[in-house]
């Protein structure tokens, strides 16, 4: 079967996929092979365009919002990732950064099994279970409260006599024991109906049912580990463990396998512990969260992007399965790295069918001698991207011969190169790439970019297929009528897309940076420039010494960023943004107020009366400061609103100055004078 029978093959398969879930509510296949199937669809979608109908299951399904009777729900504190460890060095380099990062010899850290579930937010108040949610993408979720009732270990009302937070975030995965997924199945079995292929996959499509009593019949079981936030007059407790520990008082199970150890010693003892142990334990796990125990060290470690610098998530080994390499491609990504990508012939992997792996550059496959015909080890790790470990060599069938780099672009035809400090080839051709192109306008139109809603993958490829854009500021050069002739786009969401990109124009000099995807310059690199320099000048002026001067800029960071701004294309590309009016308050002020207020950290408790309590934040943030969540001798002013709680008390007993709302703006007025 070639690639476009292959193609139109899956498109069939799914739709009745889809019909069977969304229709009939009678799924014939596991979630993960629909979605292995669904992966695939979309790469040979991409290599064939002309192939793609309105009919298509990509066109139809593939995001929360097009789910049928889905309702998303913000969370209110965003569901962060953790960083993932898969050896002891990883260990120990998370140990060393910590107490780095704290200025001491040891830490304490609570660790805790690492559930194979589905994490979802349980949003209570005054004890009341008011909403359940999935993680989602982080900052919201599929509401899924009807289906989490069910679930007989979730609490309706919290265990014990109030005080109870007005509002209290709980945290925790919802999972399929062991046993109870082996007699489902085997009631799945007696009933002539599908079986499930692991307890994630039952676990996750029980509370994706439109039913909740479809939910009930499967037996759900909930793990609390941790909490999102809380009404801030309410004091949670100051260690991890303790915080476990009160959770169990209220009613939330928590993991029995939980303890507190020191240094890395004890974190490496306690992963070798639950790894032997892993087989007996009474559900999957696939790993150890290690997370620093006291909260106040967890506030000062804080957060590198979207991840927390006080937690790792530290994996199993890998499961690993033998497949053939039956193709090899070459994909260009955003910065234009030539990336090769094995094919292989389905192998079922960690609980997914993988049909692709990452080869990573040309001196891996070197390395490895990795050839087309080859039989493989493929590992999958958890969500890691599926790669080839190592070749069987005495099974290498005739007449293979080793893989090389194309020297050109396969998208574009420009000359591909490598510099003399990097592994990876890159196609030179920059916007003048396709490939390059697409990516570098879905990221600068990204929600944490220049955020305009509405510009996805379809509308950006039928604008570069027609070379209406070839840079970010030929999107604000189209008329209404130029979007509204686009395939799929009727006028009013011409109108809708027209209308953001003219909001978009009011940004910030963050924003601004983290959208022009320069190399190695992420969103935390984008906000600290942004705070140090103050103006695009200056940013685009400085030398590698000034950029080194900025917090987590070393010298491969400040060496992209003098390539970028040296570039005479890339200038133009920032001037011809400003000649469409995209511009940021910039205010050479608040750069005095910056140098003032580091160091120096707040918190806040009460309602204020002008500021939400994320814009009050920020403020301080901008202005360099700091803000935690509790009153502790380090702490140098407490900002308070209407109906502060217990804080104001702890402050003025640890004799920290307390301002109400006219003296926290005076104060910034007196920095600022």
């Amino acid at each position: 079967m070639d690639e476009v029978a292959r193609l139109h093959f899956l498109q069939d398969k799914l739709r009745r996929y889809n019909q069977e879930y969304h229709e009939l509510d009678a799924p014939t296949i596991p979630d993960a092979e629909y979605d292995a199937l669904y992966r695939e669809l979309v790469a040979l979608e991409a290599r064939y365009p002309d192939q793609v109908g309105t009919d298509s299951p990509t066109q139809r399904v593939g995001s929360l919002e097009l789910r049928r009777n889905v309702r998303l729900v913000r969370h209110r504190e965003p569901m962060l990732s953790l960083n993932n460890g898969f050896g002891f060095q990883d260990l120990q380099e998370f140990d060393r950064r910590v107490r780095t990062g704290l200025g001491v010899d040891e830490v304490a850290y609570c660790c805790e099994p690492k559930f194979d579930g589905l994490a979802i937010n349980l949003l209570y108040r005054e004890g009341v279970l008011v909403q359940g949610a999935t993680r989602g993408d982080g900052e919201k979720g599929e509401e899924v409260t009807a289906n989490l009732m069910t679930v007989k270990s979730i609490p309706r009302r919290m265990r014990g006599s109030e005080p109870w937070p007005e509002w209290l975030e709980v945290r925790g995965e919802v999972l399929m024991l062991k046993k109870d997924f082996e007699r489902l199945n085997e009631r799945q079995t007696r009933a002539g109906e599908r079986t499930f292929v692991n307890p994630r996959n039952a676990a996750a499509g029980a509370l994706r049912q439109l039913d909740p009593a479809e939910t009930a019949r499967r037996p759900l079981v909930f793990l609390a580990y941790g909490v999102g936030g809380g009404s801030p007059e309410f004091e949670l407790p100051d260690h991890q463990d303790g915080l476990l520990r009160w959770l169990g008082t209220l009613g939330f199970p928590v993991a029995e396998e939980v303890q507190v150890v020191r240094g890395e010693s004890g974190l490496r003892a306690f992963f070798e512990n639950l790894s032997a142990r892993r087989a007996s334990l009474p559900y999957e796990v696939d790993g150890v969260v290690y997370k620093v125990n006291a909260r106040i060290d967890q506030q000062k470690l804080g957060f590198v992007t979207r991840a927390p610098r006080f937690a790792l998530a530290h994996k199993f080994p890998a499961e690993e399965a033998l497949s053939t390499v039956e193709a090899i491609e070459v994909q260009v990504g955003r910065t234009g790295t030539l990336t090769p990508v094995a094919h292989l012939r389905p192998v079922f992997v960690g609980g997914v069918t993988v049909t692709r792996a990452t080869l990573h550059n040309d001196e891996e496959i070197r390395r490895k001698d990795i050839r087309v015909g080859d039989q493989v080890w493929v590992r999958r790790a958890g969500d890691v991207i599926p790669e080839v470990v190592r070749v069987v060599r005495e099974l290498r069938p005739a007449g293979t011969t080793a893989f090389e780099m194309p020297l050109t672009c396969p998208v574009c035809g420009s000359p591909a190169r490598r510099l003399p400090e990097e592994v990876s080839w890159r196609c030179s051709g920059g916007l003048h790439c396709p490939a390059q192109r697409k990516q570098a306008l879905l990221h600068f139109a990204g929600r944490r970019a220049m955020n305009v809603d509405g510009l996805g993958e379809k509308l950006v490829d039928a604008l570069v297929e027609r070379a209406w854009v070839r840079e970010p500021a030929d999107l604000y050069r189209l008329t209404l009528e130029q979007w509204a002739s686009l395939p799929r786009m009727a006028r009013k969401s011409a109108e809708n897309l027209v209308q953001s990109l003219e909001r978009s124009k009011e940004t910030t000099l963050a924003r601004f940076l983290f959208a022009l995807g320069i190399r190695q310059v992420g969103e935390r690199t984008a906000h600290d420039l942004a705070l140090h320099f103050v103006t695009l000048e200056a940013v685009m002026e400085a030398d590698e010494t000034h950029l080194q001067a900025v917090a987590d800029v070393g010298p491969v960071v400040a060496q992209s960023l003098r390539d970028f701004f040296s570039a005479e294309r890339n200038r133009q590309i920032i001037a011809h943004l400003r000649a469409q009016g995209v511009h940021w308050h910039e205010n050479v002020q608040e750069s005095q107020a910056v140098q003032i207020l580091a160091g120096l950290t707040f918190v806040l408790t009460g309602t204020l009366a002008h500021y939400s309590r994320e814009e009050a934040r920020n403020r301080i943030e901008q202005a360099g400061g700091k803000v935690v969540g509790s009153v502790t001798r380090s702490t140098h002013y407490l900002v308070v609103g209407r109906d502060p709680g217990s804080k104001v008390a702890q402050a003025r007993k640890l004799d920290i100055p307390v301002l109400d709302e006219d003296q926290w703006d005076q104060l910034f007025k007196e920095i600022k004078a």
